[in-house]
């Protein structure tokens, strides 16, 4: 199993959906995040003839103009942990104010930018309690912590994603979903998988402030300013409910989720 399946505890996740106690070895790729450009990340070393899972069928198609084939479009990860749990199908009555996600850095990357003017840019359009999630990245830096933590916002990140079969929280989106379901509003500087996951469980959600950039970040992706181009009605601090909802049902992949036994047959879990 390619260790990009484990990120954020997504085999698990799959796994609880096809009816498993513990995820087997995934017979291929499967898409970790929300992505502008094939469904993966840079640089992915792709073993000939493996199939690649993503959300939608416009991965599949930028995918395949580069090159690249065994494209099967099963929708996001996401939306199969909602299935799992449909307890959290509601919004929490007692849910208030904002969750912010500012924009991060990985392992092999930092993110750099000045934490100071997102606290600026948050104070600008929310009125309500604020809760600032991290990445542990930079929640790991009490610099950072401190930055959020003195303007009055509440502090906490989700854990830890995993990297390389290690340290993998397999509880991750789960707690992200529970986070989720306090708030009535999700924002970043980015759009980002975060925005989409809490816009699609009704939060209200903006996009504004500092974008930082990433350190070397590829000019594959197109950067900013292809997202800006692409999708311009989602670059605002406050996006209309019905905007918000056609975009995350189709970049999330709604139409395209399957059934546990097309997921056992996918992924090879039958043998």
């Amino acid at each position: 199993m390619h260790h990009a399946n484990h990120f954020y505890g997504h085999a698990n996740v799959m796994a609880t959906y096809a009816g498993l106690r513990k995820p087997p070895r995934i017979w291929g790729y499967l898409q970790h995040g929300w992505n502008i450009l094939d469904g993966f990340a840079h640089g992915t070393n792709f073993a000939p003839g493996m199939p690649k899972y993503v959300w939608t069928d416009s991965v599949r198609r930028r995918g395949q103009s580069v090159g690249l084939r065994n494209y099967s479009v099963i929708g996001s990860v996401w939306l199969y942990l909602l299935k799992n749990h449909p307890k959290l199908a509601t919004q929490d009555k007692r849910a208030k104010g904002t969750l912010f996600y500012p924009f991060h850095g990985w392992e092999g990357q930092n993110v750099l930018g000045d934490h100071g003017r997102i606290v600026a840019s948050i104070n600008e359009h929310e009125t309500g309690p604020v809760t600032v999630c991290l990445y542990w990245n930079e929640y790991q830096q009490p610099a950072i912590r401190k930055v959020y933590a003195d303007a009055g916002f509440r502090v906490i990140t989700h854990g830890y994603r995993g990297l390389h079969w290690r340290k993998t929280d397999p509880d991750f989106l789960l707690k992200q979903l529970r986070e989720l379901r306090t708030h009535t509003r999700v924002a970043s500087n980015r759009l980002s998988s975060a925005v989409l996951y809490g816009a699609s469980i009704g939060l209200q959600p903006g996009v504004y402030g500092d974008p930082m950039v990433l350190e070397n970040e590829h000019p594959s992706f197109g950067g900013q300013a292809r997202i800006k181009r692409l999708w311009p009605e989602l670059d605002q601090p406050f996006v209309p409910a019905d905007v918000a909802k056609e975009f995350t049902d189709t970049e999330l992949g709604v139409d395209h989720v399957v059934c546990p036994a097309e997921i056992r047959e996918l992924f090879r879990w039958n043998d």
